[in-house]
């Protein structure tokens, strides 16, 4: 596992200016891609080579694993870059550079005066990129395949050379065997031979499943503990105030004093310990919140009183006349208050939000154990994919939404998940592939290759390779009838696999009605999504299957019902439909007697994304 990573931009203007530093940026966040878990370095210097040493070396004792340097390796006489990488490692890989080079004399012939550098330094990678963004984004392409492996083997890691190892392509071959033949497409099953289950039965198979994974527990930082299930009690430690407070501005006095004038002892203002105890006749100036003085036991606020006299500077009160005789305790916040000593602050199974966390902070408390969540893999499938990240698309190719969108889609809920790439629709690759996630994760969530084409491997490589249990292969859903849940055992542990389809609609849609679902029931939340009734603004025509529409949704100004509008054809390829939605109207099939609903129709909305209030 790779634990940190360097990315060092060289440029006297980007020293000087840091907003001109485009290729850095680009650069840690290609790096963050691959390993999410890293802790990512980045640093701006000039272009000085014994400066640039310095720094190279600083990352390489601190035990960082992998430096990319971006910058300094033209021609010009301030380039130093690959001067100062060669002064300081121990070894070269120049096929790295040979290979960025033919990538890029591919998009360019001025490739050929870039003299970048890659090389080790005791267990450190070190690689010279150019000094543009579009260069990084193209030869950050052509070593990333390579990177974890070579990184394992500095590290003499061989548990991860194993798994690199078993998930890699050596040319047209791979060292897994799978048992799905691929050849007898013409004996292809024409009709899938899996039972339609409806979305109740995915539901509870999906609740049921996933609530039997095994309880773990993690501490942390109150900030990350936001919508966190709580481990346990947390109770107060100590009472909230831990003093007696006033509540107003005004004057700390002895309420059997009365109404008249007093001598004004002291002045207290919030976190100023009082000191001297009033004593008949006196008074305190006081600000809300300070403590009260020994003695007093009211407040009177200063509206309710008149000065007397003072020092002819004017800078000190001596007497202020008290005008309405106070009551014992009036306008004195007392200890223990808002929070007496021993209250529960938050009990188990909560699951926490700013106001609870905000208390626990009041509280002295600074980290909280909360329930781990499983961990997350996503992965996509599919010849015809590329990475988002390539400029130019190949023929018949598109770029794959799908991972960056399921991975933003899984943070905004509060999961975190691991990358896993693209895999070519092969049963051997996806064999590796597949094995190398259940190595680093506990859920798999796949897209494509769930439907009944020739290259749809997925169903018959979990079947037949992982020897895995299809709790459903095919759910009566629009967007998503392929939908699989599945899960196998893999070195002693259960894991758990989400297959979805490969439109970015359908995969945006299942992810949130199986995935998301599944780990909140994993972590102890509630599964099911909160509803409302909506109407809707438009006549709607419905599907022989029950349909999740993506719809935006605005609040009348009056008591009514809220109205719900569509966000345009909701063909599952068309992501522009998940867009703005703020929720998922539940649709029912189309019956002989009703092939729409009319605009006015009240119908349940699954309440999933965030609302920007709208009225009409």
């Amino acid at each position: 596992m790779v634990k940190a990573v360097a990315v060092i931009t060289i440029s006297d203007t980007c020293f000087k200016d840091h907003s001109q530093d485009t290729s850095g940026p680009t650069l840690a966040n290609l790096a963050r891609k691959i390993y999410p878990e890293a802790n990512i370095h980045t640093l701006i210097i000039p272009d000085e080579k014994e400066l640039i040493e310095r720094e190279l070396k600083y990352y390489c004792d601190s035990n960082v694993e992998l430096v990319l340097t971006t910058g300094g390796t033209g021609l010009a006489h301030r380039d130093v870059t690959p001067e100062a990488t060669k002064a300081i490692i121990q070894k070269e890989v120049p096929a790295l550079t040979t290979a960025i080079t033919l990538e890029s004399l591919k998009k360019t012939p001025m490739a050929m005066l870039s003299r970048s550098v890659a090389g080790i330094r005791d267990k450190t990678l070190i690689i010279n990129f150019p000094g543009s963004k579009k260069a990084v984004l193209e030869c950050f392409e052509v070593v990333r395949p390579v990177l974890s492996h070579a990184i394992a083997l500095l590290q003499n890691d061989q548990s991860e050379v194993r798994t690199i190892h078993d998930s890699m392509q050596f040319g047209n071959t791979c060292p897994h065997h799978s048992n799905v033949d691929t050849t007898k497409v013409a004996l292809r099953a024409r009709e899938s031979p899996f039972p339609m289950l409806e979305m109740s039965e995915a539901w509870k198979l999906v609740d049921t499943i996933m609530a039997q994974w095994p309880e773990h527990f993690e501490i942390v930082s109150l900030e990350d503990g936001l919508g966190r299930v709580v481990a346990q009690r947390i109770c107060a430690m100590e009472p909230m105030p831990p003093f007696d407070a006033s509540v107003k501005d005004g004057y700390a006095c002895i309420s059997s004093d009365g109404a008249g004038v007093r001598r004004v002892r002291a002045a207290l203002t919030a976190g100023e310990a009082p000191t001297t105890p009033l004593i008949a006749g006196e008074c305190a100036r006081i600000n809300t919140g300070a403590a009260l003085p020994a003695g007093a036991d009211c407040v009177v606020q200063v509206e309710d009183t008149k000065l007397v006299s003072a020092t002819e500077d004017g800078y000190t009160e001596l007497e202020v006349e008290i005008m309405v005789a106070p009551a014992p305790r009036q306008d004195v916040r007392p200890i223990g208050s808002d929070v007496p000593m021993g209250t529960v602050l938050v009990n188990k199974c909560d699951v926490l939000d700013a106001a609870q966390i905000g208390m626990l902070a009041g509280a002295g408390y600074q980290n909280v154990t909360v329930r781990a969540c499983p961990r997350v893999a996503l992965m996509s499938t599919g010849n015809e994919l590329q990475e988002p990240s390539e400029t130019k698309l190949r023929p018949a190719h598109i770029r794959d939404s799908n991972r960056t969108m399921l991975k933003t889609l899984l943070r905004e809920h509060g999961y975190e998940s691991l990358d896993c790439g693209i895999v070519r629709d092969s049963p051997e690759l996806l064999v590796g592939a597949i094995t190398t996630a259940f190595r680093s994760a506990d859920v798999l969530v796949c897209t494509g290759g769930v439907s009944m084409g020739e290259r749809d491997l997925l169903k018959p490589v979990l079947l037949k390779d992982f020897n895995a249990t299809l709790h459903f292969g095919r759910v009566r859903m629009k967007p998503g009838k392929p939908s699989t849940f599945a899960t196998c055992e893999f070195e002693g542990k259960t894991k758990y696999i989400f297959a979805l389809p490969g439109n970015p609609v359908s995969a945006y849609v299942c992810c949130l009605l199986f995935v998301i679902r599944a780990l909140r029931a994993s972590c102890g939340r509630p599964a099911d999504w909160p509803r409302l009734r909506v109407r809707l603004a438009h006549s709607v025509p419905l599907d022989p299957r029950p349909e999740y529409a993506r719809a935006t949704v605005r609040f009348p100004p009056s008591d009514d019902v809220p109205t719900a509008t569509l966000l345009g054809s909701q063909c599952s390829s068309r992501l522009l439909s998940a867009c703005g939605a703020s929720v998922l109207l539940e649709l029912p099939g189309a019956t002989d007697a009703t092939r729409q609903l009319p605009a006015g129709t009240t119908v349940p909305a699954l309440i999933t994304g965030r609302f920007d209030i709208m009225t009409s």
